[in-house]
């Protein structure tokens, strides 16, 4: 089984360049912010607090993020693997994506880092945020928080994975297409 953290900053094209290697791979998207918006969608208790937090730029509590997880590990046993994308991002969420995972015998392949200049990563929210309507990425503060918050907390799973030989950095600059070749050539390694 093929199991990808697809990893990068807030803007970085993690849902765009996960599309490429689902098809590619023949992967499920597990995306936790995708998760999270069809629970705030459907106005449930954890997508009200979940809604709560995210406007303000803040990470949803790991417990209420490793619950969805394992429901979408447990509804697709017979997959060939999964792309992990907006997860983990703490080393203590890595920590228990690895405890869910080894409980099946198919631990994280590979971390995929989509390296992104800040200012292009506000450009893309900012542009993402009138499209889309999401409040996230509407405002600069805000944003630049979510990125600043990024590289507080999720930056250090770098460390994590980096001794275990899972860390790639990829560059995820310029067309989509190119970024998707770059990608496309790390996993086929794996």
């Amino acid at each position: 089984m093929l199991n990808l953290v697809l990893f990068g900053p807030p803007g970085a094209g993690k849902g765009t360049q996960a599309e490429y290697l689902i098809e590619s791979f023949g992967l499920i998207h597990l995306s936790t912010g995708d998760l999270l918006r069809s629970e705030i969608a459907a106005q449930t208790e954890l997508g009200n607090e979940a809604k709560r937090l995210m406007d303000k730029g803040e990470l949803v509590p790991d417990e209420m993020v490793i619950g969805m997880i394992k429901g979408k590990l447990d509804a697709n046993k017979d997959a060939k693997g999964f792309i992990f994308d907006g997860f983990p991002r703490t080393v203590d969420q890595a920590k228990a994506l690895d405890v869910l995972l080894n409980e099946n015998g198919t631990p994280v392949s590979g971390m995929l880092c989509l390296q992104v200049e800040k200012q292009e990563l506000i450009n893309r929210l900012l542009s993402r945020g009138k499209i889309s309507g999401r409040s996230d990425d509407q405002n600069q503060s805000i944003i630049e928080n979510r990125i600043a918050v990024y590289s507080e907390k999720t930056l250090p799973l770098i460390n994590y994975y980096e001794p275990q030989g899972k860390h790639f950095d990829v560059d995820g600059m310029g067309p989509i297409e190119d970024i998707a070749g770059r990608l496309k050539k790390v996993v086929e390694k794996l």
